[in-house]
Parts: structure tokens; sequence; C-alpha cells
């Protein structure tokens, strides 16, 4: 026992230390890749009447499991959880309308090209009757726990964010009149504006801002896995699939996704 300590405490010294798991080969070899998916968040990922979660965001996945030759496991995450999950290994890959930034490429393996880009938006009772950005100061937004634009928003056009975790929440406490509108992402407005109870009496009347690209992650170190994505993003793009996406959920394509499908089908 002594001489297998020693030995360890040798190996450590020396810097000899086990080698890290390759997610991407334990996919492989497990049959499974485990995808954490928005559930809340339509229509890039929410959930049907059978309670299958369905959307953009699960077909991205399936995608992705399709190329990989396994199956799929979609594993719900929420803003303030997702990353917490990749870096516990409760997820192998997310894909979760996470928005680019530094802090988060700081603990995350972020893949490039960024796979989507949207902006900022308020679903907002008819009620509130605004006419721009700036008459929301003094006024009170619901908002998502986690979202890197709560503090932006408040700090810039005075409002004060009242933040709920996931969606489903902040959207209750709307409808309760704790709030004038939903402060969060212009095509998850989009998609709860194409269901009948929200369009009599909300509406998206301001334009979007604070445009930001939205980037799937790996765990940290896995830098086979990161490439396999950055090559199957570059295809997304390049055959038109995420536009595709869009129109099969119902969204207009966003600029972004009809300009990388045009510079990528060109390469």
């Amino acid at each position: 026992m002594k001489t297998f300590l020693i030995a360890a405490g040798l190996a450590l010294a020396a810097g000899i230390l086990p080698a890290k798991a390759d997610v991407l080969e334990n996919v492989k070899k497990k049959g499974v890749l485990v995808v954490g998916v928005k559930a809340d968040y339509k229509p890039f990922g929410f959930r049907d009447p059978s309670g299958a979660i369905v959307g953009i965001e699960p077909d991205l996945a399936a995608d992705v499991a399709k190329r990989l030759g396994v199956k799929l496991e979609l594993v719900p995450v929420v803003s303030s959880n997702r990353i917490e999950f990749l870096q516990q290994g409760k997820i192998d890959l997310m894909i979760a309308t996470m928005s680019d930034k530094p802090e988060r490429r700081k603990v995350t393996l972020a893949i490039d090209p960024p796979y989507y880009s949207d902006s900022v938006n308020i679903l907002l009772s008819k009620k509130a009757k605004l006419g721009s950005w700036e008459d929301l100061k003094g006024k009170v937004l619901c908002g998502t726990s986690g979202a890197w634009y709560n503090k932006e928003v408040s700090a810039k056009y005075g409002a004060e964010v009242k933040a709920f975790d996931g969606s489903e929440k902040p959207l209750f406490a709307l409808k309760g009149g704790e709030c004038i509108g939903y402060l969060y992402d212009q095509t998850f407005i989009q998609g709860k504006l194409l269901d009948s109870e929200w369009t009599a009496d909300y509406a998206m009347p301001l334009p979007g801002v604070m445009e930001a690209p939205w980037i799937l992650a790996v765990a940290p170190g896995e830098e086979a896995f990161a490439k396999f994505m950055t090559d199957t993003t570059l295809d997304w793009m390049k055959t038109g699939f995420i536009v595709q996406e869009e129109k099969k959920w119902g969204i207009e394509p966003t600029d972004y996704s009809k300009r990388m499908h045009e510079k990528q089908k060109g390469s």
C-alpha cells in the first residue's frame, strides 16, 4: 500500500496524470448522446402535448446524434443551470439558446462559428402602450434569471427587471400583472405570439436591440468534440438546415441565418 501511495505521489509530482476522458469517444462507445436543451422556449425547445421535447434545437441535437450514429437523450435545462450541467458531465453537449459572452467562454468550450444570433425584445401588455425603449424608465419588467441583458436594459433604459427561473414563471407573473412586459429573446417572443392565447392582450411593438450570437458548447478540453461540432455547424449553414428549421417552426429566418447560409454555400 505504501509503495502504491509513494508511486502515485511521484507520478503526481512529475505531472503524470490519468488521461482525461474523451466525451466524443465515450458517446460513441455507449451509443447515446446526451444534449441539454430548453423545454420552455418555443419554438427552440418546448414540450408537445405528449410531453416530448420538440423544436429547433432538439432537431439540431437529433442531427448531431444521427451523424454520430447514436441514440439521442434530451435533458431539459434552464439559463441558470445549463453551464453547471455541462461542467458536471450531466450532459455531453449544450444547445440551449445561450448568448455568446466572454464569461461563458471562460467556463465552457464554445463552438465557432456561433450557430445562431438573436435580438432582445419585450412581450408587452397592450395596455402599456410604449412607443420606445426610453419609455421604460421607472416601469417593471419580468425577466429570466441568468439572462445577460437584464442588468444592461435596467441600466440603459431605467426599467426594473424582476427575474424568475425559466420562462414559464415570468410569463405567469406577467399575466398576473406583476410587470408590464417580459424581457427576453426576440425569437422566443415571436414563438409566443404564434399562440392565440397571447395575441389578444400582448404584442411586440418595439424594435429588437442588443443583437447577440448564440453558441453551442461542450466541456472545456474536449477539442475533438469541438472540432466535430464546428464542422457540423458549418454544414448546417452550408445546406441551409437552420433556415429550414426556422421556417418549419414558424418564425422568420434571422438576417444572421440567411447571411451565414449565403456565405457557406459558396465555400
